[in-house]
């Protein structure tokens, strides 16, 4: 059994790093941190040189939020920096129904 006898140090140090893990992804996904927006390694270019480097890609992590809004067909996602709300940039894309939307019933 994998769980047999005390509840050992080692355990409980896991079970800690566990749940701090999870915790700071709740409080990630809660303020919107680009990270957990579906944002793609390519698209995290925040100073916009046409390059995602290692240091962009980490300030998704702790300083980049998104703003997703949808206006009928229009999808747009605001990318800003966390500290000051400074827009980084907005990606704008149209969504058409497809046929199985329509077979489904779906708006």
């Amino acid at each position: 059994m994998i769980l047999r006898g005390r509840f050992t140090t080692r355990r409980k140090i896991l079970l800690a790093v566990i749940v701090l893990i999870l915790a700071w992804l709740a409080y990630a996904w809660s303020v919107g941190m680009a990270i957990t927006q579906g944002v793609e390694f390519k698209d995290m270019d925040w100073n916009g040189d046409g390059t995602a480097s290692r240091d962009e890609i980490a300030q998704s992590f702790y300083a980049v939020a998104v703003k997703k809004t949808v206006e009928g067909k229009r999808h747009c996602d605001l990318f800003y920096w966390r500290k000051n709300d400074e827009q980084i940039r907005v990606d704008c894309r149209t969504v058409f129904m497809t046929g199985d939307d329509k077979a489904a019933g779906k708006p």
